[in-house]
């Protein structure tokens, strides 16, 4: 893992005061306007794009409406922080399109990358884990757009919405499970097997079937492989350059193409005598 400074808490990556979100009736019924009370003119928002996620499928116009009353609306480019580790927690989220990385800076200095955030994901809800700040850094792999709330609003918006309730205990169990894979993985496993079993996770949930093979639809560089896997640099460029040599993943910087799922799933489960 890279030893990087620790950045004080709240630095690098602010973004402007989030803009509040009202379903709009005369926009039509796939349109909502986003204003941030200064008078500026409203940001239409397609409902569809928030609809295609699971968990508003279900909902009718008067359930979304009531459901995005106290929602905000935030655009981030890539590179831009949502939030910094060690800040106030003051909003969570739902990532609508796009996709963010999640860091921890160590007390020592050690920068890892814990999680990636996807769309239909929530995050930022230090309240259900009883923290009054966020425990890591959350910035825009790609431009990307997320609806959030308040604080102060989590016991409120999940009371009375049981499909985010169910949502919220869904992420933090998947979070979990991670968390014990991971630590599984890098007391048990050697390397290669765990970068094999990184690259999969990365192909499952953002995986992009092209003519070359099935890209991972937003930048990942191989220091971002190595900190999710407990390594350095050195060994994990060393094991994707010997990967590309057999023709099982192509790419380049920051782009990785898995040209053979199978022969990586193979690597994964492979056990050394």
């Amino acid at each position: 893992m890279t030893r990087r400074p620790a950045r004080p808490p709240g630095s690098g990556g602010a973004a402007a005061p989030p803009k509040s979100f009202a379903f709009s009736r005369h926009m039509g019924k796939n349109q909502a306007s986003a204003g941030n009370g200064k008078g500026e003119p409203p940001v239409a928002i397609d409902i569809r794009r928030v609809r295609a996620l699971t968990l508003f499928e279900r909902m009718n116009d008067a359930e979304l409406e009531r459901f995005l009353t106290h929602a905000v609306s935030r655009r981030v480019q890539a590179g831009e922080a949502v939030f910094a580790q060690g800040a106030t927690a003051t909003t969570f989220y739902l990532l609508i399109d796009g996709r963010l990385k999640v860091t921890q800076v160590t007390p020592d200095g050690q920068q890892v990358m814990v999680r990636v955030v996807h769309p239909g994901d929530l995050f930022g809800f230090a309240r259900a884990l009883r923290r009054e700040d966020y425990p890591g850094t959350a910035r825009a792999a790609v431009d990307s757009s997320m609806l959030g709330w308040p604080m102060s609003h989590w016991d409120r918006v999940v009371e009375g919405n049981p499909r985010l309730a169910t949502k919220a205990m869904q992420t933090l169990g998947e979070r979990l499970d991670e968390a014990h894979t991971r630590i599984r993985e890098m007391s048990t496993e050697e390397v290669e097997r765990r970068v094999a079993h990184a690259v999969l996770r990365l192909i499952d949930k953002a995986g992009r079937r092209e003519t070359a093979g099935t890209r991972i639809d937003f930048p990942i560089s191989r220091q971002d492989i190595a900190e999710m896997t407990g390594t350095t640099l050195h060994t994990v460029s060393r094991i994707l350059s010997a990967w590309e040599g057999k023709g099982l993943i192509g790419g380049g910087r920051q782009r990785l193409v898995v040209r053979d799922i199978a022969g990586v799933a193979r690597l994964a489960e492979s056990q050394r005598d």
